[in-house]
């Protein structure tokens, strides 16, 4: 399905999905993907991937994901994927992060195929997936202990990401002594502890009240923009898709496709008042109007 600018669908077999860049005025725009800019170099390609889990209700059957999915994404680009839940966006991640396999098509990351989890990748689940017998600077200076890092610079950094993410104080609790959201916020330390090139966040705030959501948006921007990596967040929410990404995937259907690529074009840094501009205001009728032609809204979340 491609979206036009009147609003009518195209049929037809290799029509590539619309990059719709939202201009101030409320008129949508929408162009082929590569039309009209210059891509940096691919940090991500998917190419017409499909992924299908087996069927507990059928012997010997599979159910579909994905279907034919691709997405080239640019080094240092942060990409949003948005969609209603059963549209494949976590089992997208899971297939950018090596944890499993396409039934077809591949996934390159900086042109290298994906054929298992790489240290280049970081990933932050739903659920925070602590080590409970770690203290929470432990967990967080993990991947450097691994990586072989002295217990002194690994534990420094530790606690500048414990900061970022407003965990003063609790660096020798166990993950069973914060609250959930607390436990997500190390989990995203982690993550970020040994700056990988390419972050996946698979609705990293979800367990965050709304003002502590809206703050670690902006305080996690600056900490993962500075290095330079390249974010893929999965979100429910449309104000933090647009506040995050310089592009947002909307993907429809089971199996989830993609409907259309929405261009956020606002000035970076950003602030909580962008959310209130007229682009963001176009952005996110494109997004619902997208949503609207394959199977219904998301949760927006709440606004500011």
């Amino acid at each position: 399905m491609n979206v036009t600018s009147t609003g009518t669908r195209n049929d037809g077999p290799d029509q590539p999905a619309p990059l719709v860049r939202a201009p101030a005025a409320s008129s949508v725009v929408v162009t082929p993907p590569d039309a009209g800019r210059t891509l940096p170099t691919p940090a991500l390609e998917l190419r017409d991937v499909s992924f299908a889990y087996p069927d507990p209700r059928r012997s010997g059957a599979r159910r579909e994901a994905l279907r034919d999915v691709s997405l080239t994404v640019g080094e240092g680009e942060a990409v949003a994927l948005i969609g209603a839940n059963g549209t494949g966006k976590s089992t997208l991640l899971r297939l950018i992060g090596g944890l499993l396999r396409p039934a077809s098509g591949e996934v390159r990351i900086a042109g290298d195929p994906v054929d298992g989890p790489d240290g280049r990748v970081g990933l932050v689940f739903q659920e925070p997936r602590l080590l409970p017998w770690r203290s929470i600077i432990d967990n967080v200076a993990f991947p450097l202990e691994l990586a072989g890092w002295p217990e002194s610079r690994r534990r420094e950094r530790a606690r500048q990401l414990l900061d970022v993410v407003g965990l003063d104080g609790v660096d020798d609790a166990r993950p069973h002594e914060l609250s959930g959201g607390m436990r997500q916020r190390a989990a995203i330390a982690r993550a970020l502890s040994s700056e990988p090139e390419l972050l996946l966040l698979d609705e990293p705030f979800s367990a965050l009240d709304a003002l502590t959501r809206e703050r670690f948006d902006l305080a996690l921007m600056a900490e993962w923009r500075r290095p330079g990596m390249t974010v893929i967040v999965v979100s429910h929410s449309i104000p933090e898709a647009i506040l995050i990404a310089d592009r947002i995937v909307v993907l429809c259907g089971t199996p989830g496709t993609v409907v259309g690529e929405i261009a956020v074009e606002l000035p970076r840094p950003r602030s909580l008042e962008a959310l209130e501009s007229p682009e963001a205001v176009t952005v996110t009728a494109t997004i619902r109007a997208l949503l609207a032609q394959g199977d219904g809204p998301t949760e927006e979340g709440p606004r500011p």
